[in-house]
Order: C-alpha cells, then sequence, then structure tokens
C-alpha cells in the first residue's frame, strides 16, 4: 500500500479537532503510542531508506515495513503492515533472525479519520503537539491542509526522526535530551 503523508508543526489541537468534527472526522484512538524500530547489523534497512517497526497502540501491535520513494511535497512511502497477536513474541521472532532494536519511541496519538485520510496529533515529550495526515493522494492531502487552515508550505514531507531532530536542534540542553530519547535508545 502507498502511504502519503505530511507533518505541520506546533497545532492548536482543540481548534483543529473541532474544525475536523465539523467536516465529519470520527475518533478512533487516544492512546499511548510505543514504537520498536528495528535493523540489521550495518543498518541494511536505513541505508535503503526503509523500516521494519513494531508497535503497540493501546491493545493494538503492529508489524510494519516501510521503503520511502519519495519526500518532495509529501512523504511517499511503500508501506507493508499487518496486526500480530503477540507484541513479546513477535519481538523474539525478528531478534531470532539477527535483527537488533535501533531505538524505542514513546508518545502519545490523538487520531481522526474521514473517510480514508487519517489525522494524526503526536505529543512527545519536549515538543510541541504535531499533525500528520495521510490521505490516499497528494491532491487529497493538499485540499486537507489548505481545509485546516494552512498553507501547502506548512506541511512537511518529514519522519517522525526529522521532526524531533528539528526540535532537539532547537532546544535548551535539559530539554535536548529528553527529545533525543524519544529518537534513540
Amino acid at each position: 500500500m502507498r502511504e502519503i503523508e505530511a507533518k505541520i508543526l506546533e497545532v492548536n489541537t482543540p481548534r483543529l479537532v473541532k474544525k475536523l468534527k465539523a467536516l465529519g472526522a470520527k475518533k478512533n484512538l487516544d492512546e499511548k503510542v510505543t514504537a520498536f524500530f528495528y535493523d540489521f547489523p550495518g543498518r541494511k534497512l536505513h541505508n535503503q531508506k526503509s523500516m521494519l517497526r513494531l508497535r503497540k497502540k493501546g491493545k493494538i501491535v503492529e508489524l510494519t515495513f516501510k521503503k520511502r520513494v519519495s519526500k518532495a511535497k509529501a512523504k511517499i512511502s511503500e508501506e507493508i503492515e499487518v496486526n500480530v497477536p503477540d507484541f513479546s513474541r513477535t519481538q523474539k521472532i525478528l531478534e531470532s533472525i539477527g535483527l537488533r532494536l535501533e531505538k524505542i519511541s514513546k508518545k502519545h496519538r490523538l487520531s481522526y479519520n474521514i473517510e480514508k485520510t487519517h489525522f494524526e496529533f503526536d505529543t512527545f515529550k519536549g515538543i510541541p503537539t504535531f499533525l500528520e495526515i495521510e490521505a490516499p493522494s497528494e491532491k487529497v492531502l493538499e485540499k486537507y491542509v489548505k481545509l485546516l487552515g494552512f498553507k501547502a508550505s506548512d506541511a512537511k514531507a518529514w519522519t517522525g526522526k526529522e521532526v524531533l531532530d528539528y526540535y532537539a536542534n532547537k532546544a535548551k540542553p535539559e530539554t535536548k535530551k529528553q527529545i533525543l530519547k524519544n529518537s534513540k535508545i
């Protein structure tokens, strides 16, 4: 499946939630999310612009492989995702085939959907909440960016790590340490 998304930094969550509800969006998640990122020795996946993530979203456990295709107007990736029944047994399988845990990321996620478009409000410790919009096409993505009151230039084709690095580079030393903790082990 093709994933097309962009991030908008430093959003006013209550104001945007009100707009989303007015557009007909439905809330589908309000949970802590913990993601474990794996790679082979030598960072083979990273070097191929790919990643493997095992993630807990409330009671849901997902295993996801992504390969980045583009980062022009939006971040576009080929994504394969499956729900798995057991987090710890899946971890053991990944480690048994030679994958190593590279980083752990923790955040709070508030999610809304309108048809096939997802709106994810992500809050990491130490940085302002940002909005990720994932849409079925760049055209639909641009439509919702504008409907929510943003300019196309506000929509960043960034990875989550790039958002964390952006804020870490702006932060005071004591805050920087906490932010970087979210992007590395």
